[in-house]
């Protein structure tokens, strides 16, 4: 009888991430790390990463139909309230006083408004800049839309009949693999697509078109980092979350949905009203 063991079986797929992980990178809660982890995991489990990905969607969709809520600013009076209380907490010495406190604004308010009013106590100067980043990306894509959208010769670099050339090319150009959307189920074909210059490099524009000529683009890139990234370079730090929830902006000329994963954002916009955009950037989410 040999005394050599026997190997470990080769090829064998990763274990499915456990109910708990799962759940955790359902509510954006791994970090960078431990989600490209559990992605490559779920690579092996097509299904499962498809419920997880539909999960993800629909957390996302409950979060965009209050974009506008959580962009307004807090009202005058709680604003001064929320300001007195950040004054205070700076001689609070007992923790049951801060619980006792908070728990009291909280049941008040609400926790929306308390957690961003705390920030705008703070200082709003420092907040509209930790956003800036995010607006400013679909300010720059609902313009690139409004640029080439009407074009009627040229609308595009790569049409749609050189596809697999034109994915290649931008993904080069990007310096990651990019996916292209199919939206036909939407009633949306790929016109193609082209290179476009962004604050931190290239960036991607596809653009799609129905039936009726009505055009969508898929604006895609790197962002720069936020202030607050930039003065904790170098630094140790808990890695940031990977996925933001999507957000609503009417700032640029054609409104938009945003959201973005890591240092990289993605913008859908159109012509189009509210809720059949945000269907539209679901559908483009779950595909990516």
């Amino acid at each position: 009888m040999s005394d050599t063991p026997s190997s470990p079986p080769q090829g064998k797929p990763p274990a499915l991430p456990p109910d708990d992980v799962l759940q955790a990178l359902i509510d954006q809660r791994l970090s960078m790390a431990e989600t490209e982890s559990a992605w490559q995991a779920l690579a092996q489990h097509p299904a499962r990463a498809a419920e997880v990905r539909a999960q993800q969607a629909d957390r996302l969709a409950l979060q965009a139909l209050h974009t506008e809520v959580l962009e307004e600013a807090p009202p005058t009076v709680l604003q001064a309230t929320l300001a007195r209380a950040a004054r205070r907490q700076q001689s609070w010495r007992s923790a049951g006083r801060w619980a006792g406190m908070a728990a009291a604004v909280l049941l008040t308010f609400g926790a929306g408004w308390w957690g961003r009013g705390l920030q705008q106590a703070g200082g709003d100067h420092e907040l509209a800049l930790e956003r800036a980043p995010g607006r400013q990306f679909s300010a720059q894509a609902s313009v690139a839309h409004a640029v080439y959208a009407p074009e009627q010769k040229h609308p595009v670099e790569v049409d749609a009949s050189q596809q697999q050339h034109l994915v290649q090319w931008l993904s080069k150009r990007l310096g990651r693999p990019l996916k292209l959307p199919d939206l036909q189920a939407k009633g949306y074909a790929l016109v193609g697509g082209r290179l476009l210059p962004g604050d931190t490099g290239a960036r991607a524009q596809f653009m799609y078109q129905n039936a009726q000529g009505q055009r969508l683009t898929l604006y895609l890139g790197a962002l720069p980092a936020s202030p607050a990234q930039a003065a904790g370079a170098g630094q140790p730090a808990a890695a940031p979350a990977p996925l933001a929830g999507f957000s609503f902006s009417q700032e640029g000329p054609v409104p938009s949905f945003y959201w973005v994963e890591g240092d990289f954002g993605y913008a859908l916009q159109a012509d189009l009203p509210r809720q059949t955009l945000l269907d539209l950037a679901l559908v483009v989410y779950k595909q990516l």
